[in-house]
Parts: structure tokens; C-alpha cells; sequence
């Protein structure tokens, strides 16, 4: 039976390299995204390199009645079902500042949105009693920093929630693993002077590494994983007065 990859952002550069590595490893896809033309480049360039399927699927975080017709399509495929998500926003702290009803938008791309989806997607991974999610989170929600505070609050929402599912899906047979990536060379973070920037390409070494590992979680450089420990070590009363 054909391993098959749901992926939630793939149009994002990390998804991108991950689609690239499996399909060389003969999964197949549904790519979920808004921008159908880049998702349908994608596919094609998948199948050329060895998915025996690729399907294009729209959806939208932030449209929920979009989830349907994926949880319909995942309901009707044989084999394993794994799901990888890739979506967030992360808008300058200081536009949000400025527009504080950007605070929806980035909770719903970074949290909401692709929990509600996991959690319709779940009922259909625990029949099989076999799968692995794959849920991008970041290193930015490990403490609520001076300059991404909101995208930081959004993306430690959804670790948590990743932590339940994994305790929840565990127990059925399905592995739930959570990516705390730091900085990564993508669009996202294009202009921007960030430490230990890696590439998606690195990034999904690590994230492949994990799973064949069942690691619950990884941090993508893994020298975030020690500055964190430090990071999250600091006494409050000294944190609130870094400038970072």
C-alpha cells in the first residue's frame, strides 16, 4: 500500500523540500494551499520524481468549509494517511501594533486553522490505527519575545495542542511529532537579520531523521534546542528587560 502525504502549505519552501525527498521515496500527495498554479508545479514535478500520485486540493485556513472536501478525499484513500502542516503568517510585531486586527489572521494561520483540521482529519488516521502528523511550530512559542509576541502566542497554542494530540493519537497507533524550526531562509523570513538561520532543505533532513525516529519533538537548527533551554531559563524579571 502507497504511503500518502496530506500537506497543509505546500507552497511554503520547507514543504516544497519535503514533497521533493518524498516523492523520491514514492509517497504520494494531496497539497493543500491557496496558490493552485504553484501547488500544480509542484505536483507535477513530484510525479517526474516518483510519487505515484499527486492531487491539488485548495484550501484555506482561514475558511474552514474548505476543510470538507480534503477530509472527504483522505476518507477514500487506501494505505497509510500521514499529515504535514506547514501553514503560518507571521506579519512585522510592529504592523501589528499598528493593526491589531491582524492578531485574527495569524492565530488562525499559525493555530486555529490547522487544529480544526486536524481535529475533523483525526477520526479517519485513528481507524487505520497508522499514521504520523507532522505539525511545524516554532521556536518563537517557547517564550513570548519582544518582537513577535503575537506569532510567538500563536505558535505556542499550537504546540500544545499538538502535545494532546499526540497523547490522544498515541494510543491508536499514530505518531504525532512537533517541529520547533528557528529562523529558515524562506519568504517568511526574507530581509531579516536573524542567528542560526538554516535552509528549508536542512530543515527537512531533520524533520525526516525525527520521524524515522519517532521523536516527539525537534528543534530545526539543532542548536536552538540548548539557546532555548538558556532562553527559557532566564528569570523574568531580567527577560522583560532584553531588547530581543
Amino acid at each position: 500500500m502507497t504511503d500518502t502525504w496530506i500537506i497543509l502549505g505546500a507552497t511554503s519552501a520547507i514543504a516544497r523540500a519535503f514533497i521533493r525527498k518524498q516523492a523520491e521515496a514514492g509517497a504520494a500527495f494531496i497539497l493543500c494551499g491557496r496558490d493552485i498554479v504553484d501547488m500544480e508545479a509542484t505536483a507535477a514535478d513530484a510525479t517526474v520524481r516518483g510519487a505515484p500520485e499527486a492531487t491539488v486540493m485548495p484550501i484555506d485556513m482561514r475558511d474552514a468549509a474548505t476543510f470538507d472536501a480534503v477530509i472527504e478525499a483522505a476518507k477514500g484513500l487506501e494505505g497509510t494517511i500521514n499529515c504535514a502542516v506547514f501553514v503560518g503568517s507571521m506579519p512585522d510585531q510592529a504592523e501589528i501594533d499598528a493593526d491589531p486586527s491582524l492578531i485574527d489572521g495569524v492565530v488562525t494561520d499559525s493555530f486555529t486553522g490547522p487544529a480544526r483540521f486536524l481535529t475533523m482529519l483525526v477520526p479517519v488516521m485513528e481507524a487505520r490505527e497508522q499514521g504520523v502528523v507532522v505539525g511545524i511550530s516554532s521556536v518563537a512559542g517557547d517564550r513570548g519575545r519582544l518582537n513577535n509576541y503575537v506569532y510567538g502566542a500563536a505558535k505556542a497554542g499550537f504546540t500544545t495542542y499538538l502535545s494532546g494530540l499526540r497523547n490522544r493519537m498515541g494510543r491508536k497507533g499514530v505518531h504525532v511529532m512537533t517541529v520547533k524550526p528557528g529562523p529558515v531562509d524562506t519568504a517568511m523570513t526574507w530581509g531579516m537579520k536573524m542567528p542560526a538561520m538554516t535552509t528549508p532543505e536542512a530543515a527537512v533532513e531533520d524533520i525526516l531523521k525525527g520521524v524515522q525516529k519517532k521523536r516527539n519533538v525537534i528543534y530545526t537548527a539543532k542548536i536552538w534546542f540548548p539557546i532555548m533551554t538558556v532562553i527559557k531559563l532566564i528569570p523574568e524579571p531580567i527577560f522583560k528587560k532584553l531588547s530581543f
